[in-house]
């Protein structure tokens, strides 16, 4: 996915890549598992925010990716960010109905 030759990557950023997916990856699960649960619907929609967005600074800024490795990680980080906004959005209407 990088551009830079493998001795720039270290094993701590391998390790923490690794951790961030996990993380993401555990969100997601509890999110899907608790709908109503809107904290944690943010938390999950942010960490797709802050994975991609960390993609989309290295291929603009730093220029460490190429477009099409932004491009496969956008396949399944836009369509979970959609779906996440229009969950929330979704359930911030129905608590402000049934509040009504």
């Amino acid at each position: 996915m990088y551009l830079r030759a493998l001795c720039a990557v270290t094993d701590v950023h391998s390790r923490t890549v690794g951790a961030w997916t996990l993380l993401s990856c555990t969100l997601c699960f509890m999110c899907a598992f608790n709908l109503d649960n809107m904290p944690l619907c943010a938390a999950t929609l942010l960490s797709f925010v802050y994975a991609y967005g960390h993609y989309v600074v290295e291929l603009l800024v730093y220029r460490t990716i190429h477009a099409a490795s932004l491009a496969t990680l956008g396949f399944f980080a836009v369509p979970s960010l959609i779906w996440t906004v229009v969950h929330l959005r979704n359930a911030l209407h129905h608590h402000a109905a049934k509040k009504a």
